[in-house]
């Protein structure tokens, strides 16, 4: 992954992570209130910006660790994008991906933890 690509990327899961954060507490609120889905919400929005930010920190690196940057990219569609689709829809079985996210934040962070 090229600097100025994991950069842009960053940047552009970064807004999302905000302009959802302010969606979900602003014109959201109440579907999610009688849904009952706040938490979710709000978990799905942390863990996206915590790795919006780790990822554009990566980006300012000499050498961008690839497959670590895609794995986080990845986690954060999948892990906080299936929370955002729960808590939208009360779709249950959505709580069976977001696993599969988390897994993918993991070995992104492991991949990090074993770099040289």
């Amino acid at each position: 992954m090229h600097s100025v690509f994991a950069l842009r990327l960053a940047a552009l899961l970064g807004f999302l992570g905000v302009a959802l954060g302010a969606f979900g507490a602003h014109g959201l609120r109440g579907v999610l209130a009688e849904t009952g889905r706040i938490e979710e919400w709000k978990t799905a929005v942390f863990y996206h910006l915590i790795h919006a930010v780790l990822l554009a920190v990566l980006a300012g690196r000499t050498e961008v660790p690839r497959l670590a940057s895609w794995l986080f990219a990845a986690g954060i569609v999948i892990f906080s994008g299936s929370l955002y689709v729960l808590a939208l829809t009360n779709l249950r079985w959505l709580g069976a991906i977001t696993p599969l996210g988390g897994l993918a934040l993991l070995a992104g962070w492991a991949l990090l933890a074993l770099r040289r």
